[in-house]
């Protein structure tokens, strides 16, 4: 029982769930422009919580539909070493599928008003999610599938904004693009770090544009995505000055031309990660202060 406890832990990928952990609440952080009001608001730990569920699911179905791949890619994986059957990981799905419907629809009750914005941008994540892992299988058809990923990590901060009934917010939007256009910026990155193991399963960017003009469309990429982290100081709500708070993320995001350039794919990966996430802590802290 433990074993397949640790098992059933493994498949949905605790440790990738920490994004939907900090996502949504700041989603309706930054609606609200204010944190303390956040235990106020009682439709925020529902909404996490969903998203929570729903990550959990949607990341044992990606096993899942990839079994036989990671049986030679990833063996150690709990569904490709038989730490769990197929029948187990369904049944586990399932679950986790009801507990996030069932804490959406507690969510939507205890929404007064625009309870449809937070229910379609849920709905929009689930054919979002269940076209990347089946039909049409998103994931294998390259950019399609690295701007569904980019949407779906974007759509867990308007979520949080929607469960406050804040999606009129400008700010919320800003963060969103700051999410989509960093996050579609690392899949191509990583495409082009993986297109040799990838073989003929992927039909990715980098296949057909090329390696060094896939690393040119991240890098615009990038630089968009530095313009949403500063509109913010430049149109509202915040001040110019303030500005100074996201000078970590932005010296990271400018210098990415440098790896880029060089091929070095793993290490603009990274940095595009923690430039994704150094944004966030500056919109916290530019909040705060």
């Amino acid at each position: 029982m433990a074993n397949k406890l640790v098992a059933s832990i493994q498949l949905m990928r605790i440790k990738n769930l920490g994004l939907a952990l900090i996502a949504t609440p700041l989603g309706a952080a930054f609606a609200l422009l204010d944190f303390k009001s956040l235990v106020d608001y009682p439709e925020v730990f529902l909404a996490t919580l969903s998203v929570l569920f729903f990550m959990a699911a949607g990341n044992a179905l990606n096993d899942l539909s990839d079994i036989e791949i990671d049986k030679i890619a990833h063996p150690s994986r709990p569904l490709a070493d038989g730490s769990i059957s197929e029948h187990e990981a369904r049944l586990l799905i399932g679950f986790l599928s009801i507990l996030s419907v069932v804490t959406l629809l507690l969510c939507l009750t205890s929404m007064q008003d625009s309870q449809q914005y937070t229910a379609g941008i849920y709905v929009l994540a689930v054919v979002l999610m269940l076209t990347y892992d089946h039909g049409p299988r998103t994931k294998e058809k390259g950019l399609i599938g690295n701007l569904a990923i980019s949407a779906l990590v974007a759509a867990v901060v308007l979520y949080g904004a929607s469960s406050i009934e804040g999606l009129g917010a400008s700010l919320c939007w800003y963060v969103a693009g700051v999410v989509f256009f960093v996050n579609l910026a690392r899949e191509i990155i990583k495409d082009c770090q993986d297109m040799d193991a990838d073989g003929a399963s992927r039909q990715t960017l980098p296949m057909r544009i090329g390696k060094e003009n896939s690393r040119m469309v991240a890098y615009v990429l990038t630089l968009i995505g530095i313009v949403f982290l500063y509109i913010p100081y430049w149109q509202g709500p915040f001040m110019f000055g303030q500005l100074l708070l996201q000078s970590p993320a932005i010296f990271i995001l400018m210098g990415l031309n440098g790896p880029m350039w060089k091929g070095e794919d793993y290490v603009a990966a990274t940095r595009l990660r923690i430039a994704m996430l150094l944004g966030l802590v500056g919109f916290i802290a530019t909040i705060l202060l």
